[in-house]
Parts: C-alpha cells; structure tokens; sequence
C-alpha cells in the first residue's frame, strides 16, 4: 500500500507530538507531504576527511577522523566549558563545549574513532572545533548518508529543542524508509523524455540526499521546472477560463467620438508603441470576451492618452468609462488633463474624491445612475455602493498594486455584465516577475518615449557636495526653471522623518530667501486643502522651489520642473527613486536627478545609486530591484501570496520559468481540457493542486 502523505508529522517515528508541535509552528510542517518538501536551502561536500595537519585558517566546515584521548574542564567568566583533546595520527586538536558538558561526557567514549565536523577555528596557536557533530566512525560508514550534506532551514527555537539539522536529516531518512522512497510521477512521459528530466522519486531522493554534484543539479531542475509549470498552468487556465466564461460587452464600432478626436485634436503624434497597444485593446474590447489588460509604461511614455482613446471607444458604443487612482492628487491631475481633451468633444466628466461636497455628490450619483455622466475619475470613492453606473462599460484602474483584489472585485459588480477592466502601473514588472504574478492578464507595453523629449541627466553627489548643487540650483532658476527637493518617507519614523523634511526647508530657506525666491512645502500631515494650494501655487509657477515628502511620487506633472533632487537617496527602493525621477523631463528642456546621500552606503544602496546613475530603462531598474529585494517585497502582501514558492528562485530561475511557460502554453493549446490519454498525470496532479492551494501541498 503508498505511504499516504497527509498523514500527520506526529505519527513517523521519531517524531512524536511534542517535535510535531515545534515542526507546525516554527516550519509550517503538519504532514509528511510537508516535511518532504522542505528542502535544504545549502549543501555541505562530506566527501573530504582532514588530517589534524592539513587544517586551514578559512572558517570552513571540515570534518577530521580521530578519537577523544581526554576531557578536561576549564572555568571562565560565567560558568565553565569542557574541552576534549583529539587526536589522530599526525596530531591533535581540541572540541570545545559551551553548555550541555554533562551528557557530553556521559555518553562520548574514549578511545573510539569518531567522526567530527564543524568549523575549525584557529585560537591561541591551536585549532579548535566548537560544538561539533560527533559520529562513531561505524555509524558513519553505514549510515544512509549523501558525500553532500543538506542544510535545511531552522529557527533558534528548534536548535533549543535539540531539533538540529541532522535531527531533520534522520526525519527524512525515515520518511523514505516508510516510502520505500517511491513517490507518484507528476509530469507527463513527453515532458519527461523531450526535457531529459529524472523521475519524481529519484529527484526527491537526490535532493535531500545527493550521491554528487551531478545529480544533485539534476533533482533541482527537476523539482524547479514542476513547480513553476503548474504555477504557470493554473495562471493560463485561469485566463482562459475567464475569456470563455466571462463575457464583455462587445464595442462593435468605432465612431464619432474616435475619430473627431483622432483627426482633429489629438495634442501630439502617437510613438508606434502607443498604436500598437492600442490596436491590443481594440482587438480586446471587439471580441465577445471581457478585457482583462496590464498596460505598462514607464514613467511620461504616454499612457493617459491611450486611457482615453480607450474610453472613447467606449462612449462611441454608448457606455460609461470610469478611472480609479490611488491618491488624490492622481486623480485631479487625472481629471484636469482629461477635461481639457474632453471639453472640444463635448463630453461630460467629473471626479469624485473622499473631500468631494456632499452637494457634488448628490448631483454625480444621480447623473451617473441616469447615464448623463459619460467619464468618472476618482479614488476609493468610486467603491462605495452608493455609487451606481447606467451602464459602466470599461474601467481603467491607475497603479494597481496599491489596489487590492477585493477592491478591485467590487467595481466588477456594479454591472451585471463585469466591465473591461485596463489595468495600468508605471512601476515596470519585470518579465519573470509579469509572467508569474500578472499571468492572467494579457500585457501591453509602451516601451518608447514620445520624441523631443530628453534623457533625465542622474548624478550621485555627497552631503559634502551640497553648495555646489545650491549653486547649480539657482543657475536653473535664473533660466526660469523650477525645482523639486524630495525628502523620504518612511511610516515607522513618522517624527524623525518630519524633522528631517522641516530642517531641509529651514536650509534652503536660509540659502534661497524671499522674497527673491519662494518657496512650497507639501507633506502628509497636511490638511487636502492645503496640499492643494500649495500644489498649486508650483504648477502655476509663483514657486521656485518645491520640498515635499514621496507624495508627489505618481502623477504631478509639471514640464518647467528640470531638476529633482533626492535627499537620503540611499533611504529610497530603485523602483522609488525611478518614479520620483520622472517627476521632471516633462518638457522639451534639459533636465536632472540628484541623488543626495551620506558617505556610509551599504552594497545594496550603492548598487541602487549606480543603476540609477547608469540607466533609464525602467524594465532594466525593475529587474536589478527584484534582484535585490526579491518577489514577495516587490509586489506588496496582496501579491506575493502567489510566489510562495519552496524550491525555485523567481529570479535566479528565470530561464527554468521560462521553458516551464512555454511548456504549459503549448500543452494548452494542444490539449485544451487535458483529456488526452498521456496528459492523465497531468490532469491528477492539477487537480490536486488546485484543491489545495498550494503547489508543493499535493507534488509528491
């Protein structure tokens, strides 16, 4: 009979109920299908025996053939620690016990070969191995024991408990005895063969206890590939699912409000890419199936103008079209460019915000119940159930990873039909990241800038530095170009963050005084109104210079701007400092990013200071961020659910997710529902996948 996996970790032996409560709690391991997928996040090569001679001062782990002539104990400041002489047949060295001296000498023998390894420390002109692993050299050679030793992931709680690493090691080694380690196939003979993959059980054997290196690299391919290629199988049957089950509204024509604005007062040429993507969602929004699009565009790519082309397909099929931004201010600046394109077609538009007034309220409910109201911009407001639409036919939702799923939901259902959903982030997804998060939705990219505009000049320069970048700073002003000064912003150290902002101001008021120059301050503890005055005292230039915190991050959009200076740049995320830099190079002039920082930079702050230095390209700077910050931190909690990945790497696996992409899209396009006879084991493994949610839950 198979080994049933979900049985509970408390019935292998070994185990009991007390280690089977800290294995829950400290790895989230309740059965034995978990325990099996824990795997060793290093290895250690145990093919090499040390001679006491031939150890070096590196701080390896090492292991040395000898045996314990005697045990002394020596007093230190607190307590005492025992000291074992051991000696093989070249010389000695010594073991060192900090604690646990009694059972030590209880039931260590004198005499018998051991097997010691640990970290061989060199003190006082002798080596010494602190805590060792002892093992009688019988045991050793008999013990169902891989050259290279696995390292699994622990917690200080567990090592207290005197679950160690080869506690765990003798877990596995039990669990694969009660298995006879044979374990189900779960990918199909044609993978299997045209990938030259191992089998299922010889990869779970090697991965926990690898004759070589070979195979080791083996099994974690093996292991790798599957996990990612049903991850990638879930996210495109989930998208294909949802193009046959979900219908849209069909935008049959492509009329009167197109085409007068096409023709007559479109501001500028569109880049090919904006056509393009374009020509994506009008395929989109022309097919029987609801539109569920990422536009992705960096920072001033122009994305907006591709929004309300998009909605004036809708309005042309005589819907609603609605734009969700995260912030206030996104949304008025939203709704003040968007005005200003409506106003020659006669389009009615409005927004709606937490400070609307009550009175605007009342009359935009109604008008947009009654179908008056053609285009709504707003925030969260939109979602609140006394919002209803006559009929809501494309929703256009702005950086939407500060949404959450279920906000997101609830704009679905003020139709009866769900309405197109375009989804559009600034924040560039790298592809891996993209094909693992986002895989659901179709991706646009507007991947060029419009033409006249220039590349952002980036430079770093030192505290040390700062009268010159005051000088350079009043050179602009003098050619009428005004000034950001951006100051981090980061929640837990609200006050420090808020002296930090206001001595800045008090610095360069000191340096820029009135009433030659002037000067606005935008932070969050802020009233809106305030905010708003100050925003727009800068936009209409009675302001030279404007320090604020990361509010001004997505959406202000000023073209006489030219320089954007960032303090405590090395306090920033890249994808941060990429944003706030696109902040300036609006207009046709020459503009800057100065990052300003101290001189104690860490590694990972100077890489981010260097890419920034180096680059523009957002796909490049969101690729070296997940390098550095890995998934889970990129796409905030909502998201990172979906990457709860045990064995791949997002980012060091890139091409492994690839080829697994490739092989999921292809088996869907040839065998849609699974039925064929060789994709059964494919079809189980699926299906278990899904009834638990999680991968490595059921791949055994």
């Amino acid at each position: 009979m198979a080994l049933n996996l979900q049985t509970p970790i408390d019935y292998l032996k070994g185990v009991g109920p007390s280690r089977a409560d800290f294995l829950r709690k400290e790895l989230g391991i309740h059965t034995y299908q978990d325990l099996m997928n824990l795997f060793p996040n290093r290895y250690i090569d145990r093919t090499q025996y040390y001679k006491t001679n031939q150890l070096q001062q590196n701080n390896a782990d090492v292991q040395v053939i000898g045996k314990i002539v005697s045990f002394t104990e020596v007093a230190q400041k607190h307590g005492k620690r025992l000291v074992a002489t051991f000696q093989d047949d070249v010389g000695t060295m010594e073991l060192v016990w900090f604690r646990g001296q009694k059972w030590i000498k209880d039931n260590l023998k004198l005499n018998k070969p051991y097997v010691a390894f640990g970290k061989a420390n060199w003190f006082g002109g002798k080596f010494s191995m602190p805590h060792p692993e002892l093992e009688l050299l019988e045991e050793h050679e008999k013990n169902l024991r891989s050259a290279m030793q696995p390292v699994y992931p622990s917690t200080e709680k567990l090592s207290n408990k005197g679950i160690t690493n080869k506690v765990i090691s003798n877990m596995l080694q039990q669990l694969f005895i009660e298995s006879n380690g044979r374990f189900k196939e779960t990918l199909s003979a044609p993978i299997l063969n045209e990938l030259k993959l191992i089998s299922k059980s010889e990869a779970l054997f090697n991965v926990h206890f690898p004759k070589s290196q070979e195979l080791l690299a083996k099994a974690q391919f093996r292991l790798k590939f599957e996990e990612l290629f049903y991850i990638q199988l879930q996210l495109i049957i989930k998208n294909r699912i949802h193009k046959s089950k979900i219908k849209g509204f069909p935008f049959e024509k492509i009329d009167n409000y197109f085409n007068t604005f096409y023709n007559n007062y479109l501001p500028f040429d569109l880049t090919n890419a904006q056509k393009r993507v374009l020509k994506e969602i009008r395929a989109d929004l022309g097919s029987n199936a609801q539109m569920n699009r990422l536009l992705q565009g960096d920072v001033g790519s122009g994305k907006t103008i591709v929004a309300f082309m998009s909605m004036l397909m809708a309005l042309d099929n005589g819907f609603q079209a609605c734009l969700m931004a995260p912030t206030e201010i996104l949304a008025t600046q939203h709704f003040n460019g968007l005005l200003e394109l409506c106003k020659p077609l006669n389009i009615s538009i409005k927004t709606l915000t937490g400070s609307s007034k009550t009175s605007e309220r009342k009359i935009i409910h109604k008008t947009l119940e009654n179908g008056e109201l053609q285009i709504i911009i707003g925030t969260h407001a939109l979602l609140e159930d006394k919002v209803k639409f006559h009929n809501l036919g494309l929703a256009i939702i702005d950086e939407q990873h500060r949404f959450g799923v279920e906000q997101r939901s609830k704009l679905w259902r003020k139709n009866t039909n769900p309405p197109h959903i375009l989804v559009m982030t600034a924040t560039p997804i790298p592809r891996t990241l993209a094909m693992s998060v986002y895989g659901d939705l179709d991706i646009s990219v507007i991947d060029e800038l419009p033409s006249g505009r220039k590349p952002i000049k980036t430079v770093h320069r030192y505290d040390k530095n700062r009268l010159n970048v005051f000088k350079f700073i009043r050179d602009e002003i003098s050619k009428g170009r005004q000034i950001y000064v951006v100051y981090p912003l980061i929640q837990e150290s609200e006050a420090l963050d808020y002296k930090d902002l206001m001595d800045g101001y008090e610095s360069i008021s000191r340096d820029f005084p009135m009433p030659e120059y002037q000067i606005s301050i935008v932070h969050g503890k802020m009233k809106p109104a305030d905010k708003d005055f100050e925003m727009q005292r800068f936009i209409k230039g009675e302001t030279q210079i404007m320090v604020a915190t990361t509010v001004i991050e997505v959406g202000v959009n000023v073209p006489n701007a030219s320089v954007m200076i960032i303090e405590s740049a090395e306090r920033f995320g890249l994808s941060q400092l990429h944003q706030l830099r696109g902040r300036v190079g609006r207009g046709a002039e020459q503009s800057y990013c100065i990052l300003m920082t101290g001189h104690k930079l860490s590694n990972d702050s100077k890489t981010r200071l260097e890419t920034m230095v180096r680059t523009s390209d957002g796909f490049e700077i969101a690729e070296v961020d997940l390098r550095l910050r890995g998934p889970g931190d990129l796409m905030g909690t909502q998201q990172s659910g979906v990457l709860n990945l045990k064995i791949a790497d997002i980012v060091k696996d890139k091409n492994i997710l690839q080829q697994a992409r490739y092989y999921a899209k292809n088996l869907i396009n040839t065998d849609p529902t699974l039925a064929k006879p060789e994709n059964d084991v494919i079809l189980n493994t699926y299906k278990e996948v899904t009834k638990f949610k999680n991968i490595w839950n059921y791949i055994s």
